[in-house]
This record gives structure tokens, C-alpha cells and sequence, in this order.
């Protein structure tokens, strides 16, 4: 059961779960119609349900919702459905710091400025599939309110898609993606090469840094040992990996494994010379 809290508006409402004690967003065609609130209701056929978390752990969930107008939250949940379409489960928790995301996003749009968002490249080949329904996102959002937002703001939806899909907070895949975007950087500076984006290689050595830097977060270390192989046949290759392991290191405050750096150095001589290895 639940009480009615707050009509958000007639595909929405706040209300008060007696079975979870928390508070909760039903969201469908027009479940809030003719709703009021105080009033004892049952679960409603075809109505997605989301638990709510605020960003700011001191505020309560009803301040949070009262700052935010109701059709970007229902937009926030057209567009969860739509990365539920694509992945299967995801998190609803993301449903308010998403909402509150696409307001700030749409308010940027009605005064015609933009947040830049530097790493929007790496987003899209991080996170190929989330940056997909962050496309979508941004049709829906057009399609609802009107409003225009641009790539960049497409990365940051693609990243609230993102911690539905897993244990991480926006802030850290963010930082994540700087660390890999720097990485890139050193490696290409240090090999004096400019590597092909839109490689498969190039896809797979993202990839790589992203999970190398969440197994240094977790203390874990992969079991695959090419230090004394790439040292011997590519040292320079060798060489930028190690600096990349250091830096990593010192971002991370944690060590990363030593065998992180012959690991690294075989997708990396696979993007600048694949057909070495």
C-alpha cells in the first residue's frame, strides 16, 4: 500500500511506501489523475516505481522534489526506460540526480550557453551503448519540453545512465574518464604518435584503462604477466605504460600491480603497430 504524498502531475506522484517505509515515485499515464494527497492506494497496473535518493545526504527527498519541475522528472524516467529497453535492469535511484541534471541542462538551453564537457570523446567510446540512450534522451527531452541540448550534454546524461548500470557515482566515472583521457595523452606524447579513434584497437585499450583503473580502486591485479616480453621486444612501448602506471598511481592514491604495466603495454602496441603483436 501506499499514501499519496504529493500529485506531481497526471503521470506522476510522490508518495509514502508502507511496505519499504521510504518515499517513491510512480510514474504512467495518469496515475496521478484524480489522486490527492493523504490518500491510501493500492499498486498501480503499468506504473514504474522508483526509490528516491537526493544528491546532498542533508536534504530531504521532498525539498528535492519540490525543486524540480514534474516533467523532468517524467522525462528522467522515459528516459531510464528507454536504457531498461537497452540493457534490462537498471538502478532506479538515478531518477532524481537524472531529473535534476536535465533541468539544469534545459536551463542552460533556454539562455543558449553550455556546460563544455572536454571528455564527451572518450564517453562515446567508454560507453558506447549508455551515450546511445543518452541520444535518445535528448529526443525525448526536445520531444517533451522543447528544448535543444547539445553532445556535451549528452555525455554527462550518458554517465547518470551509466551509475544505473553500476556501483559507481557520476563523480567517479567522471574522474575516471579524466585519469584515461590523460593517459591517452602521455601515451601518445611519450610514442610521438596520434592514435586512430575510431579503431577497434583504439576501443579495446579504453576499455582496458577503464577496468585497469577499477581493479586499482578495488586493490585486484590481473594474473597476465608481459613485462619481461613487451621490456624485451618493445621497450619504449614499455616505457610509456610503466609512466601511465605511475600517474595512475599517484590519481588514484593507491598502487597499481605491476603486471598493469605489461598488460597496458600490449593494447597499446596493438593500436600503434597491430600488426606486431
Amino acid at each position: 500500500m501506499y499514501r499519496v504524498i504529493k500529485v506531481l502531475n497526471n503521470n506522476g506522484i510522490l508518495v509514502y511506501s508502507n511496505e519499504t517505509g521510504r518515499e517513491m515515485i510512480l510514474l504512467g499515464n495518469g496515475v496521478g489523475f484524480g489522486r490527492k494527497p493523504t490518500e491510501k492506494i493500492g499498486p498501480i497496473p503499468g506504473a514504474k516505481v522508483y526509490s528516491l535518493v537526493s544528491r546532498r545526504k542533508d536534504q530531504s527527498v521532498l525539498k528535492v522534489v519540490n525543486g524540480i519541475r514534474p516533467e523532468f522528472i517524467e522525462a528522467a524516467g522515459k528516459i531510464i526506460e528507454e536504457a531498461e529497453k537497452e540493457f534490462g535492469e537498471v538502478n532506479h535511484d538515478i531518477l532524481l540526480p537524472l531529473a535534476d541534471h536535465i533541468a539544469l541542462a534545459a536551463k542552460r538551453a533556454a539562455e543558449n550557453r553550455q556546460m563544455p564537457n572536454p571528455f564527451t570523446p572518450d564517453i562515446r567510446v567508454l560507453f558506447a551503448r549508455e551515450y546511445g540512450v543518452a541520444l535518445r534522451g535528448r529526443d525525448i527531452i526536445r520531444g517533451m519540453m522543447g528544448y535543444e541540448i547539445s553532445d556535451d550534454e549528452a555525455g554527462f546524461i550518458t554517465l547518470h545512465i551509466h551509475a544505473g548500470l553500476s556501483d559507481e557515482q557520476v563523480s567517479e566515472t567522471l574522474d575516471t574518464t579524466r585519469i584515461i583521457n590523460e593517459s591517452i595523452s602521455m601515451i601518445e606524447k611519450a610514442l610521438g604518435v596520434q592514435m586512430a579513434a575510431d579503431s577497434l584497437a583504439y576501443t579495446r585499450l579504453m576499455s582496458h584503462l577503464y577496468y585497469m583503473t577499477a581493479r586499482t580502486r578495488k586493490g585486484e591485479s590481473t594474473n597476465v604477466d608481459f613485462n619481461e616480453f613487451i621490456f624485451a621486444n618493445y621497450p619504449r612501448t614499455g616505457e610509456a605504460a610503466k609512466e601511465v602506471c605511475h600517474y595512475m598511481e599517484k590519481e588514484l592514491k593507491r598502487p597499481v600491480a605491476r603486471e598493469e604495466i605489461g598488460f597496458l603495454a600490449i593494447h597499446i602496441q596493438r593500436v600503434i603497430s597491430p600488426e606486431t603483436v
